[in-house]
């Protein structure tokens, strides 16, 4: 009998490593990338333990040469959501019941094995399928996932050990108990350590998942789901569907026992998901209140002041805009730049460019690769052949794309004269900033324009060595992010160091990386016992 009081010391942050030429980890590396490369693996749906194969086959291929086929996955339809649900509700008893601290031991084995055995190969998929060079790969997939196993497995404690006070004669306690019900897990494409996290999260806390994972990240998430099971997760705990999300959202949302959504996706799916759950509400559904919890888009900002450093701001523009092909929900896509230094800067930034390569993920100099797939591309070159023709816009950096072999498009940077113009309002998610010139009299006008021009309020930076400059501008942008960064670029959290999470039109703000979304997925009850209960129904104040 486990009766023991236990409690997980806040880890440290895994070490990212850097493969530096002629390293042992890169050798390794590269010998993961041309395994994963000489083969098309197929993948089939994971339901209560076992492999299902529909027949109905899609292909994932690699977004830098999307002619190449990295694996075959079978497609979900309605019948094997219906036996993803059936297989979370069947596991719930027997897993929400296990000790927590069993519960946590899996998922550290699963740290364990994703920071040994399987760091390369996982950091290669990720690589492959999602087209990240290996130091993006490695802060996501092997760096950040671990690191959300690990501080979730201390945030859980340190829940489990908050107990109210207790009087002489009465004993009161809380139990942290699972939700009633599964948790649908919606992941997206552009981070592994998400993917993860989205799921066991809810699952360290005693609850039982069905995955949609995104069709674009299906090689290192279902990576991630054996490397899950070979860490001893039990049968039905966590549900792999790929395929349709109107398929399998079409079931699950409807399901009476559907307890909780955990969600990294677009502005306007969470919003669907609101709206359907509210309809279902009312016509009584569902057996409890099902828990919403999402991180949905952003259009992250940059604001200088006059006396921003002028190198560090450019380094932070690039990084912060262009790491990733720009497809991170915290990259930087508009700036607000006082026009004394915007000469300096933008000549900063296109050096800085200038020295920028692009292309495949297997040759470690090319700092830019491609964007996810063709509908990504066919958008963001959209934005920028708009500004190509706008009166009020140009591109003064990059503004080139070529989809022929891979889904590649510049580093580019559009300048307009209109604070409203398209592209510094909507989210684009590709490697395009719009910067904005203000004059510097126009400080706190523009300032207003930065708050009130996005409903979006996810990440955002102020650039100042002014200090009362740089406390103002964060003041009046309290609302405007969730994470503000203070002389450094909008992207780049880390677990333990800067929960991460928006409001507004940007999610619930319910911050991953942190215990406030563990307590998300808990369902507390409270526990009074009194000792020697009272014999009779009087009170000393109404004695004569």
């Amino acid at each position: 009998m486990n009766n023991n009081i236990f409690s997980y010391a806040k880890p440290a942050n895994l070490p990212v490593k850097l493969y530096p030429a002629g390293s042992e980890d890169r050798k390794l590396l590269k010998l993961a990338l041309e395994q994963l490369q000489s083969e098309a693996i197929e993948i089939p749906l994971i339901i209560g333990g076992k492999e299902v194969r529909t027949g109905n086959l899609g292909k994932a291929v690699m977004p830098h040469d999307h002619k190449h086929v990295l694996a075959t996955y079978h497609k979900v339809s309605e019948k094997e959501v219906k036996m993803a649900i059936d297989a979370a509700l069947e596991a719930h008893k027997s897993w929400s019941e296990m000790h927590w601290q069993d519960r946590v031991a899996i998922t550290l084995k699963a740290a364990n094995l994703i920071e040994g055995k399987y760091r390369y190969l996982l950091n290669a998929a990720t690589m492959l399928g999602q087209s990240k060079n290996a130091f993006q790969a490695e802060i996501d997939s092997s760096c950040e996932t671990v690191d959300f196993l690990r501080f979730n497995a201390h945030f859980a404690s340190q829940i489990y050990a908050d107990q109210p006070i207790s009087e002489n004669g009465i004993i009161n306690r809380m139990e942290y108990r699972p939700l009633e019900g599964f948790v649908f897990s919606i992941t997206p494409f552009n981070f592994t350590a998400i993917a993860s996290n989205l799921n066991m999260s809810p699952v360290v806390m005693g609850n039982t998942v069905i995955w949609k994972p995104s069709t674009t990240s299906l090689l290192s998430n279902y990576f991630l789901m054996k490397i899950f099971m070979e860490a001893g997760l039990p049968a039905g705990v966590v549900n792999f569907l790929p395929g349709s999300g109107a398929v399998i959202g079409g079931v699950a949302l409807n399901h009476p026992h559907l307890a909780g959504i955990h969600f990294t996706g677009s502005t306007g799916v969470f919003n669907s998901f609101w709206e359907t759950i509210g309809a279902n509400i009312n016509a009584g559904k569902y057996k409890s209140y099902p828990k919403i919890v999402g991180e949905t888009g952003g259009k992250d900002f940059i604001f200088a002041h006059a006396s921003a450093d002028i190198k560090a701001l450019s380094t932070a523009i690039v990084r912060g805009a262009f790491e990733f092909q720009g497809q991170k929900c915290s990259a930087a896509s508009r700036a607000y730049i006082p026009k004394s230094i915007w000469n300096d800067v933008k000549k900063c930034v296109g050096d800085m460019v200038a020295r920028i390569k692009m292309g495949d993920v297997c040759e470690f100099t090319n700092f830019v690769n491609a964007v996810i797939d063709e509908a990504s591309f066919d958008n963001c070159m959209n934005y920028i052949n708009n500004a190509k023709a706008a009166k009020d816009a140009e591109i003064v950096i990059g503004g080139k794309g070529d989809k022929s072999k891979g889904y590649f498009i510049e580093p580019t940077v559009i300048l307009t004269t209109n604070p409203h113009y398209v592209s510094m309002e909507e989210e684009i998610f590709g490697p395009i900033l719009t910067v904005y010139v203000y004059d510097d009299n126009d400080l706190d006008a523009t300032l207003k324009l930065c708050d009130e021009t996005s409903p979006y309020a996810l990440t955002g930076a102020v650039w100042a060595t002014d200090r009362k400059a740089l406390l103002h501008m964060a003041d009046v942008l309290r609302y405007a992010a969730g994470n503000i960064y203070y002389n450094d670029k909008p992207t780049g959290a880390v677990v333990g160091q800067q929960p991460f999470g928006g409001a507004r039109a940007s999610g619930t703000n319910d911050k991953a990386g942190s215990l406030l979304n563990l307590m998300r997925w808990i369902n507390p009850r409270t526990i009074k016992e009194t000792l020697v209960p009272p014999t009779d129904f009087m009170y000393p104040t109404f004695e004569a």
